[in-house]
């Protein structure tokens, strides 16, 4: 007996130590998120301008061209021919292939030789699009870091206005409390009381649009993230500074720019391989004909070239149709630059006026409302004012609170809207 229950002992020593094993094993497997890290904006920053589809697609688009370069230059396939020469369709030896002495058949192989400028011109335009497809994933990179940052920027902002109208919920409900002594005690009439509850379905609707926000927020970066936008934020938005005049700089090493110069060299090698049409290719064939026994076996051997003789009318409108294609592209690039450097200016002096804004309302204006409400209040409690006045003052400072957090949010988004431009 003491045997047995020693060994049933034993076994369920181990049975223990194999599921706490297996549960080490587990929570080692977990993730930092598991256990509620959270989402920082860098960390979010990373993951969108690494793992977004729209980066896989032009990763792939990039492979393909890689993967394309090296036939761009390579000669054409050669061709297998096989064939009959002088088949006698009449007379004693009609159909025979053997008994005429001109009967042969035939096989051979022939190659065409496009010139060496016109290869050349094809690898160039196969370089330019490597490169191309190079500067479009730096494109999509840098644009999927921004519509990442700005979706986490998205989630903070509606989160800190949540927290905002909470607050003020509750300062609602503890102002309705007092309230009901107040009735009670003659001191308010019974009017206030329901002023306060509208007062409080107001703040609680604007807290369902906030709490709405969120969600929208929290879909768009699951977009660039995935699951893990829904992970708690973590820190706060990094303190983005921007001066104008390096921007302004730039403006020519702007991401959507860069793309112009692999376009333009693209051009270039269409030009070049048109005007290589002019010279002409070339091709050769070499053929072995076998004939009856009695007959000996032939080879051939030949030469053919292109005869470019009608070049007004064939090869330069095609060279004049590149070359406006090379001017096409250059003036769209120039309307582009136009275009973003109306935008940057528009968008740097919103941020100007932005900043005073947020200034004058953070040092000045937040102050002014909080003693309204101070003084407002002073004067219900004293019995010389009424409560629409206090409502009133206390609208106007969620106002300005609210306000506040926008004027935090829209300047965040242009900072990070001016700090994403230019690609590496």
């Amino acid at each position: 007996m003491h045997t047995l229950f020693t060994s049933g002992r034993c076994r369920s020593a181990a049975r223990f130590n194999v599921v706490a094993l297996a549960g080490l094993l587990a929570l080692a497997a977990l993730t930092p998120a598991a256990f509620g890290a959270g989402l920082s904006f860098e960390a979010a920053a990373q993951l969108g301008a690494e793992q977004a589809p729209s980066l896989l697609a032009q990763q792939s688009a990039l492979a393909g061209a890689q993967a394309a370069q090296p036939a761009a230059a390579t000669l054409p396939d050669p061709r297998l021919t096989v064939g009959v020469d002088n088949l006698p369709v009449s007379g004693a030896d009609r159909w025979s292939l053997s008994n005429d002495f001109m009967t042969m058949r035939r096989i051979g192989v022939m190659q065409e030789v496009p010139n060496q400028a016109k290869r050349s011109a094809r690898a160039q335009g196969a370089e330019a699009k490597v490169q191309r497809e190079r500067a479009m994933l730096a494109v999509v990179r840098l644009a999927a870091q921004r519509e990442t940052e700005l979706a986490w920027l998205g989630v903070f902002f509606a989160e800190r206005r949540v927290a905002l109208l909470t607050e003020l919920e509750q300062e609602n409900r503890l102002l309705q409390d007092t309230l009901n002594a107040r009735i009670a005690s003659g001191q308010a009439m019974p009017a206030d009381h329901t002023m306060a509850q509208l007062e409080a379905l107001g703040l609680a609707d604007r807290r369902d649009e906030a709490t709405r926000d969120i969600g929208k927020a929290r879909a768009t970066l699951r977009r660039w993230v995935g699951v893990r936008a829904d992970e708690p934020l973590d820190g706060a938005p990094p303190a983005l500074d921007v001066q104008p005049e390096p921007v302004r700089a730039g403006m020519h090493r702007h991401a959507e720019l860069v793309i112009y110069g692999p376009m333009q060299a693209m051009a270039q090698a269409e030009v070049s391989e048109a005007e290589a049409e002019t010279r002409g290719d070339w091709a050769w064939e070499a053929v072995y004909s076998k004939r009856g026994a009695q007959y000996g076996d032939m080879v051939s051997f030949q030469l053919s070239f292109d005869l470019p003789l009608w070049g007004e009318r064939r090869q330069q409108p095609q060279i004049a149709a590149k070359q406006k294609e090379i001017a096409r592209i250059d003036a769209e690039r120039q309307d582009l630059l136009r275009r973003h450097q109306e935008e940057i200016e528009g968008q740097l002096a919103e941020l100007q006026a932005l900043d005073s804004q947020q200034v004058r309302l953070a040092s000045s204006g937040q102050r002014l409302a909080a003693e309204r409400v101070t003084l407002a209040l002073t004067s219900y409690q004293s019995g010389r004012g009424d409560l629409a006045g206090v409502l009133a003052a206390r609208k106007e400072a969620v106002e300005t609170r609210l306000r506040l957090l926008d004027l935090d949010a829209q300047r965040t988004a242009l900072r990070v809207r001016l700090n994403t431009l230019i690609a590496e």
